[in-house]
């Protein structure tokens, strides 16, 4: 298959994803502001520290869920795969994730609640419904665990139609469940626990049903593979290193300003990272589009298209992001004033320090991809796992000594160049990218987008926006000149050669379909 129908497959996918983005941000962002007055700061901080201590888990599964991805779509871009083979990586780690799911569960019904009980800051008449949060995140997130292979099924296959329309229907369940928890005359906080289940019950079971009409690997078979487990459990046994101790630093972060902010801290962050993942998500869909390929590249033992795709992917993913970002972020206070009727504190610096650490993603993303694909992860990992100890030791002792709590997402970002350095290393040991190539092609672009777009927005613009009409012409304003910016200095002669010859082609199927 060549490169240009990869590139079709990939921007079609995307934009399969972008328009399930579009109505998924609005209800998520509408379902957040909603949530956070019917629950109170309170018990929203209180859902997101619980919610939190519970996804520290993944540390034992999330090694495993990246060994699964990486194997079927590796398999899946072998020259002679056969379906068998891909059933055999399908069933086994179907048992996996259920032997990981139980194992988390008991340590939750454990420690979890001697944690809770004895470490958290939660107002003690809360307490108890703290402890139903916590079992209810629980199932949710073993349920969860079940939702890997299929997932990774639908990646492998690159039918991402499939996730915009799953995800639409999640969209729905969960501002179904705002609704019910207006109506329903029982504590919020414990039904809002509960009905996250259900929602995560139903996606499930969407999941399994769609993969296994469509896809023939989905299909539990006994017939296991004695190398093949043990290659799984080798990688993710890396993996495990480098995973736990992100798991550390992202959740782990999420107590650390339980210990030291307490619970409004909480709903601060737990607002800001909903912002991020809506914002993100436009960069993840491009990405999710674009993974299979550099992995299935790989297999096929094309490294010079991996490395383009690969350049490319951290370069207009860096864009995409920057696009949505420079507009929210100058009018960041207008647009919680506009969206939420109670602001937390520190909600509005949190949000724009999150989103400058996701810009940095942009770029480490592909090249993870990139690393996870060639397999050979200790020495990536060891070195990770070091970098994010530092981060985290480094945020607890300046939690301690009472810096301000936005101190954790400013080392945050310096650490997540500190990885982005080691990924570029491993990259050209491993499978051969050049680190030149890397920045004059993708960084340095990328910084004189940034540098160019930022320039205009904070020395022109001036103050931020007082009222709607303002705050919309600032927006194109800015949107329209950071567009502009992307094409004249961030692409290359052929990548804008390839633009106009995209959007030529559509605006004369455009055109044809009005004369007819």
């Amino acid at each position: 298959m060549n490169q240009s129908t990869n590139n079709k497959r990939i921007a079609k996918n995307t934009i399969f994803l972008y328009l399930r983005q579009i109505l998924i941000m609005a209800v998520s962002l509408y379902t957040v502001r909603v949530t956070l007055e019917v629950l109170g700061e309170e018990d929203y901080g209180i859902y997101n520290a619980v919610g939190g201590f519970v996804a520290m888990f993944s540390i034992l599964s999330g090694a495993m869920s990246i060994a699964i991805a990486r194997f079927i779509t590796y398999e899946k871009g072998q020259p002679n795969v056969t379906t068998f083979r891909v059933q055999q990586i399908f069933s086994a780690s179907l048992l996996i994730q259920v032997g990981m799911g139980i194992a988390v569960c008991l340590l939750i019904s454990t420690f979890g609640v001697w944690f809770i009980e004895n470490k958290m800051v939660i107002p003690f008449e809360r307490l108890d419904v703290a402890f139903y949060v916590l079992w209810f995140s629980a199932l949710a997130f073993f349920i969860n665990l079940l939702s890997v292979p299929y997932n990774a099924l639908i990646i492998a296959n690159e039918q991402m139609k499939a996730f915009a329309y799953i995800s639409i229907v999640e969209a729905v369940l969960k501002l179904a469940v705002v609704g019910l928890l207006i109506i329903i005359p029982l504590d919020k906080l414990w039904l809002y626990a509960l009905f996250m289940v259900v929602v995560a019950l139903i996606q499930r079971s969407i999941y399994a049903i769609y993969c296994k009409r469509h896809f023939t690997e989905c299909r539990f078979v006994m017939a296991f593979d004695k190398k093949l487990l043990f290659r799984m459990f080798a990688f993710s046994g890396w993996a495990f290193l480098g995973n736990g101790v992100i798991v550390l630093k992202d959740l782990g972060s999420n107590v650390l300003l339980n210990l030291f902010g307490g619970p409004v801290v909480n709903a601060a962050q737990g607002i800001a990272m909903r912002v991020n993942t809506s914002v993100y998500s436009f960069v993840a869909n491009f990405m999710q589009a674009s993974n299979p390929q550099i992995t299935k590249n790989y297999a096929a033992g094309n490294l010079d298209e991996m490395h383009t795709l690969i350049i490319r992917s951290g370069k207009f993913g860096f864009f995409i992001l920057l696009i949505v970002l420079l507009p929210l972020c100058v009018d960041i206070n207008y647009v919680l004033g506009l969206w939420l009727s109670d602001v937390p504190a520190h909600t509005a610096n949190f949000i724009v320090l999150v989103l400058l650490y996701s810009l940095v993603d942009c770029w480490v993303n592909p090249l993870c991809t990139g690393v996870l694909a060639q397999g050979n992860i200790k020495s990536y990992e060891i070195v990770l796992t070091f970098i994010y100890l530092v981060n985290f030791i480094a945020s607890y002792v300046c939690l301690r000594d009472g810096l301000p709590v936005e101190t954790v997402f400013v080392l945050n970002i310096v650490f997540k160049v500190c990885v982005l350095f080691a990924l570029l290393l491993h990259s050209r040991s491993k499978y051969g990218l050049s680190i030149v190539r890397f920045f004059k092609s993708c960084l340095i672009p990328s910084l004189v987008v940034f540098s160019v777009s930022a320039l205009f927005v904070f020395a022109l613009l001036g103050k931020e926006a007082s009222d709607f009409g303002l705050f919309f012409m600032r927006t194109l304003v800015i949107t329209v000149f950071t567009s502009v910016t992307v094409y004249a200095l961030g692409m290359t002669r052929t990548e804008r050669f390839y633009i106009k010859k995209i959007l030529k082609e559509k605006w004369h199927g455009i055109y044809s379909q009005i004369q007819r």
